[in-house]
């Protein structure tokens, strides 16, 4: 279990390594196929859209097929399109396989979220999936850091190309990994399970419209949109400090190194998603409500806090200009210790991206709460189509804002407003959780008892036989 745990929580870090790595390379890209930066962001949209809108259907037979064999040819997509992507020689065909490569991760989205949950004990749905969130956002990281580091130094094809060549190693893992039986985490079929019982209810077509007009999935479906249009504008962060570096006097070189190591110390706040989601599983053990009302109040939090992070100068700040990256990585270091804007603005996104945190791992326990697990998947994939439609009119957001407010505003001034205006989009996210938590109670109780009436129906029915 702990095996087959960890290689799905490394595919959620591989799924957003991916998503990580093309915005710091905009700028290379576009030069090297001769288009406009703006243009790179609309695929990049693109692929976020048709990984959510695959991730659907992915979900959908999540819920009919074995899981196993799904997620090893959804990799196999997504690793052969990446590794075509590096091969692009034109804006048509970058597109094309970027196009591809979201068809592939939309499985890895929603069946590998369908499988983790039958293996999390129930008590500790949050703290477990805060690893799978946390996963996700260092993939994030870790994409941006690949990028910054390896584009200077070679080209932007590199970072596709050994990202490809990972992702067939971890089809290799899967191959080991043990498909959990379907409701296996639910304490109400616990005795079935152990008795060698299976848990044979599947989803059907007709059940679509019930698991969409659930009243918690409804609030959960658009708690994700409006959250991900501000965190999805969030992926132009190392955009904003690459000005804000060039506006200190330093080269484009230095400027994308130094940002990449930025973005990456900037969001070791989203290490407390482990104790979040914990706190979250405690207080869901008090009350039904709970999980919701404490994530609410952190996402309200996030938004002055990226607010204030968006508009701290980067004064006075020292990095050698070699372009060797680990001089510079000793140099940034150092000036939050020694260089009170730079002190001030790792406080500030501490805690911004510590209080965003708690949103992942308790949306995630949340939604296998009040769902069926036949109907997990499903849901999960519904939700995470919101949730892309979010990040994508957040990402094309910041261009359309950027168009408006650049008229009036030179860089880095431009991006810190274009940033800070999306950031409103926390407040009704935030709403949401307050509206859903009755919603909770009702949907949470009603699952137990489905599961308890299949549980005593099937030993009723074994024992007659």
């Amino acid at each position: 279990m702990i095996y087959s745990i960890f290689v799905f929580i490394a595919l959620a870090a591989f799924d957003h390594i991916i998503i990580g790595l093309f915005p710091p390379l905009f700028q290379y890209i576009a030069d090297d196929l001769n288009v406009p930066i703006a243009s790179l962001g609309i695929v990049s949209a693109i692929n976020i859209l048709v990984t959510a809108i695959s991730s659907v259907y992915w979900g959908y037979l999540s819920g009919r097929f074995n899981r196993k064999r799904l997620i090893i040819i959804g990799t196999l997509i997504w690793v052969l399109s990446v590794f075509l992507t590096s091969i692009s020689t034109s804006y048509i065909q970058l597109l094309i396989f970027q196009i591809l490569t979201g068809i592939g991760l939309g499985c890895i989205a929603s069946i590998g979220f369908s499988v983790l949950t039958d293996y999390i004990p129930y008590r500790k749905r949050g703290m477990v999936l805060s690893l799978w969130g946390m996963a996700q956002g260092l993939g994030g990281i870790a994409g941006a850091l690949l990028a910054s580091l390896t584009a200077s130094n070679t080209n932007w094809r590199w970072p596709f190309e050994l990202v490809g060549f990972i992702g067939f190693f971890l089809i290799v893992l899967y191959l080991f990994v043990k498909e959990p039986s379907r409701g296996e985490s639910d304490p109400e079929l616990k005795g079935f399970i152990k008795n060698g019982q299976s848990y044979n209810y599947f989803i059907e077509a007709k059940h679509i419209l019930g698991i969409l007009l659930k009243g918690s999935n409804v609030f959960l479906f658009l708690q994700a949109f409006f959250m991900n249009i501000a965190t999805g504008s969030l992926i132009w962060i190392p955009t904003l400090f690459i000005f804000k570096i060039i506006q200190q006097g330093y080269s484009m070189e230095t400027a994308v190194i130094a940002s990449g190591y930025l973005y990456a110390i900037f969001q070791l706040g989203g290490m407390m998603s482990i104790y979040l989601g914990h706190l979250g599983d405690k207080l869901q053990k008090k009350t039904f409500k709970g999980r919701a009302y404490l994530t609410a109040l952190f996402v309200f939090v996030t938004m002055p806090l990226y607010v204030l992070m968006f508009s701290v100068p980067m004064d006075n700040l020292s990095l050698p200009n070699d372009n060797n990256p680990i001089f510079i990585l000793v140099s940034i270091i150092k000036q939050i210790f020694v260089n009170p804007w730079m002190a001030l603005l790792f406080v500030l996104s501490f805690f911004a991206s510590a209080a965003q945190s708690a949103n992942t791992p308790n949306w995630l326990a949340l939604i296998t709460d009040v769902n069926l697990p036949e109907h997990r998947g499903t849901a999960f994939s519904v939700a995470n189509l919101f949730n892309s439609l979010g990040r994508t009119i957040g990402n094309v957001g910041v261009g359309v804002l950027l168009g408006l407010i650049s008229v009036r505003f030179q860089e880095p001034y431009s991006y810190i407003i274009t940033l800070s205006i999306l950031q409103i989009f926390l407040i009704p996210s935030a709403i949401c959780y307050i509206k859903m938590a009755k919603k909770n109670v009702a949907d949470i109780n009603k699952v137990k008892e489905t599961l308890k009436a299949r549980s005593e129906q099937n030993r009723s029915r074994a024992l007659s036989q």
